[in-house]
């Protein structure tokens, strides 16, 4: 038996990792006074937006055209399913409860690497399971952007002294 997915609970749920990730932005950016700090994490929480913003926008054109996602080998249902089960991460789980004011710059960086791998390892995942057409270039540069997001953060984790 062949397995159809619902596309708009695929991109719900990349909608909730990027509103996740804006408000851990958010709240990381308002716990520091020296401007460098605050201006990139301020700048990651608005990109986060715009991510979130993209998959709404993927998600409106797959509703409009009525898809439901064909699977024929099931791999990408299985993907997804790994995902929403909460045995891959936990996109529900809030991330800015990870941190407070004794959050340190290094202990907010770390996890903010760590949720970008993870919403990299997701989105390259339901890449097969939306229509070529419609993912490739959006979630292909989505993608890349997270991307630099680890390479900012790792090059200001060797900034730290």
């Amino acid at each position: 038996m062949k397995l159809y997915f619902n596309a708009d609970e695929i991109f719900e749920m990349a909608e909730e990792i990027e509103r996740q990730g804006a408000r851990f932005y958010q709240k990381a950016a308002s716990m520091f006074s020296e401007p460098e700090v605050k201006t990139m994490l301020s700048g990651l929480a608005s990109m986060e937006v715009g991510h979130e913003k993209a998959f709404a926008g993927m998600r409106a054109k797959i509703l409009s055209d009525a898809y439901q996602g064909y699977d024929p080998d099931e791999t990408a249902a299985s993907y997804i399913k790994a995902f929403t089960d909460g045995k891959v991460f936990d996109f529900k789980q809030d991330m800015s409860a990870k941190i407070s004011e004794k959050s340190s710059l290094n202990d907010i960086l770390k996890l903010a690497i760590e949720a970008e791998k993870n919403s990299i390892v997701f989105y390259t995942g339901i890449k097969k399971a939306v229509p070529e057409l419609l993912s490739k270039d959006s979630l292909d540069r989505i993608i890349a952007e997270e991307m630099k997001h680890i390479v900012m953060l790792v090059e200001r984790m060797g900034n730290i002294s």
